[in-house]
C-alpha cells in the first residue's frame, strides 16, 4: 500500500498456527487482495494491510494502515477474526507499535443533533455536527450510531483495548450501536446528514423520532457500502438502501449508464435522487404489504437486462436477507460475474429487531 507509514505487530501463541494462517487468509480472501506462500501471507484491505507469519507455536502480524483510523481497523479485523476462530484457544493478543490502548478510536467522533425532519412518510433525516469529520468522505458509506441511555446527561465512549478491539462501557452506561449510511456529509461545516427508516418499535427510528437539539450520539466509521469502478451498473434496494444508493449515484461520472431498482410501500415514499450520469430509475412499490414479504425486488433484478459484454458491470444490492439470498445467488450462479464486480448486502432481516 503506496505511502503506508503507521505500524504495529503481536506476536500471538496458538497450538496449531498454520490451520489458522489458512483460516485467516481464507476469509479476507472474501474481502480484500491475499497472497499466501508456505507459511506467510499478505492481506490488503480497503483501509490497510497486514502481513503474518506462522512458526510452530505462533503467528506474528505486522498491521500498517495510511492513517491512524486505516491502522486502528487493520487492528481490530485481524483481532476479531483471530479470536473468532481461536475461540476454543483462548488467545492472547497484545498490539505494540503505533496506536495506544486506552485511548479514544481514531474512527470515533462525538456528535450533537442539529435538527431532525421527515423527507417521506417512512424516512427521517437527523442532521449531526461534530470536529474533524474529513475522514468520513472516503474509505466507506457506512457508520455506527452510538446510543446512549437517555438518562444519562455524560455518556461514557468506546476505548482502544490491548487487542485493538474497542472496550465499551456497560451496565448503566451502556451503548445501543446501529449501522446507518452518510447521506450528505460536509466536513467543512462539520454537518452529516444520517436518513432513518421509521420501523416502530426499533432502536434508531425510536431514537429519530425523539432527537432534540442538542442531544449527543456517538459516530464510528467510515467503513464498507461502496460500489467499484464500471461502466455500467445495477443498483437495487429497499427503503433501508436510498441513502447509500443516493451516494453511489452522486459519485457516478457522466459517462457511465445506472439502472436502479428501489422497493419502497408508496409513491409517496420515492425521494429525488440526483445524478449527472444516465439513470433508467423504476421504484416499486409494495401497495402495503409488510417490508421484507414480496419478492418485488429480486423479480426486478432478474428481469434487468444487462449488457451482453458484461467486463464492465457492477452489481450493487442492499435489502433484507430473504432478497439478499436470492439476489447474491443470482448474481454469483446465473450472471456469473467476480467477486469484484459485486457487492450484495443484508441491511437487515425479518422478524429480528432492527
Amino acid at each position: 500500500m503506496p505511502g503506508t507509514h503507521l505500524s504495529a505487530t503481536a506476536r500471538v501463541v496458538l497450538p496449531t498456527p498454520n490451520k489458522y494462517l489458512d483460516q485467516l487468509t481464507d476469509y479476507f480472501a472474501e474481502h480484500g487482495r491475499v497472497t499466501k506462500s508456505g507459511n506467510a501471507g499478505c492481506i490488503e484491505l480497503s483501509f490497510g494491510r497486514a502481513t503474518v507469519k506462522a512458526d510452530n507455536q505462533s503467528l506474528l502480524f505486522t498491521a500498517e494502515g495510511e492513517d491512524e483510523t486505516g491502522l486502528a481497523y487493520m487492528k481490530y479485523a485481524i483481532a476479531n477474526h483471530v479470536l473468532e476462530f481461536a475461540r476454543n484457544d483462548n488467545p492472547k493478543i497484545v498490539w505494540v507499535g503505533d496506536g495506544a490502548a486506552g485511548s479514544i478510536p481514531p474512527f470515533f467522533r462525538e456528535m450533537r443533533v442539529v435538527s431532525a425532519r421527515n423527507i417521506t412518510p417512512s424516512m427521517r433525516r437527523v442532521t449531526l455536527r461534530g470536529r474533524d469529520l474529513h475522514r468520513f468522505e472516503r474509505g466507506g458509506l457506512h457508520v455506527h450510531l452510538l446510543f446512549p441511555p437517555a438518562c444519562i446527561d455524560n455518556p461514557q465512549w468506546p476505548v482502544i483495548g490491548e487487542d485493538g478491539r474497542p472496550v465499551w462501557p456497560d451496565g448503566d452506561f451502556k451503548l445501543v450501536s446501529r449501522v446507518y449510511t452518510i447521506r450528505n456529509i460536509d466536513a467543512e461545516r462539520g454537518l452529516v446528514d444520517i436518513d432513518i427508516v421509521l420501523h416502530d418499535g426499533t432502536p434508531g427510528s425510536a431514537w429519530a423520532l425523539n432527537a432534540d437539539e442538542g442531544d449527543l450520539v456517538g459516530m464510528t466509521g467510515p467503513g464498507g457500502g461502496d460500489a467499484g469502478e464500471a461502466d455500467w451498473y445495477l443498483l437495487a434496494g429497499d427503503d433501508t438502501a436510498i441513502p447509500a444508493i443516493g451516494r453511489i449515484l452522486e459519485r457516478l461520472p457522466k459517462h457511465v449508464k445506472a439502472v436502479v431498482r428501489i422497493e419502497v410501500d408508496s409513491p409517496a415514499d420515492e425521494q429525488p435522487l440526483p445524478a449527472s450520469c444516465a439513470v433508467d430509475l423504476v421504484w416499486l412499490h409494495r401497495r402495503g404489504s409488510q417490508p421484507g414479504t414480496t419478492t418485488l425486488l429480486q423479480d426486478a433484478v432478474k428481469a434487468a437486462e444487462l449488457p451482453h459484454d458484461r467486463s464492465g458491470v457492477f452489481v450493487w444490492s442492499g435489502c433484507e436477507f430473504a432478497a439478499f439470498k436470492a439476489i447474491r445467488n443470482y448474481v454469483r450462479k446465473d450472471l456469473k460475474l467476480r467477486r469484484e464486480q459485486h457487492l450484495v448486502v443484508s441491511y437487515w432481516r425479518q422478524g429480528f429487531e432492527g
